[in-house]
């Protein structure tokens, strides 16, 4: 079975609270289930983790390794600005696709660049909460998964 991390950056513990109007209303939490029960339906196993700190999101990253075939990644406002934890992607061999609630490029102009993306094999911005689970959904096309028996 396919083993799917999802982190989630800065202040997404803060969904449904947070700038509902450009956030949402759902929970982390909320959020969490949809993906949940989307990977179920794929026959995939998936693992959450959500960090207000840099170091903790890059120690998972590295621990990611030796038990995920990919991760999903939100890394909030580290985007913008995080060499270190574009280097972390970049030094596993887990492919990883970022996601963003908000179209990052249609906001503050410090926004529009994210540091991250180079390193991932795609990115997912501006369709809401909805993006995590396209991020699923692309996942067995863009790394070329063969369904297991």
């Amino acid at each position: 079975m396919k083993k799917v991390l999802v982190l989630h950056g800065p202040n997404l513990n803060r969904l449904g609270r947070r700038e509902p109007d450009v956030y949402g209303r759902e929970t982390l939490e909320d959020v969490n289930g949809r993906i949940q029960k989307r990977a179920m339906e794929m026959g995939v196993q998936v693992d959450f983790y959500q960090s207000n700190h840099e170091g903790a999101l890059i120690d998972c990253i590295h621990d990611a390794e030796d038990f995920y075939d990919a991760i999903i990644i939100n890394p909030g406002a580290l985007t913008h600005y995080s060499y270190a934890l574009r280097d972390a992607l970049a030094s596993v061999s887990v492919p990883a696709i970022e996601v963003h609630i908000s179209n990052i490029h249609q906001r503050e102009s410090f926004r529009h660049t994210s540091v991250i993306a180079p390193v991932t094999r795609g990115q997912i911005v501006g369709l809401g909460t909805a993006g995590y689970e396209w991020a699923l959904a692309a996942l067995p096309t863009v790394l070329a998964w063969e369904k297991e028996e």
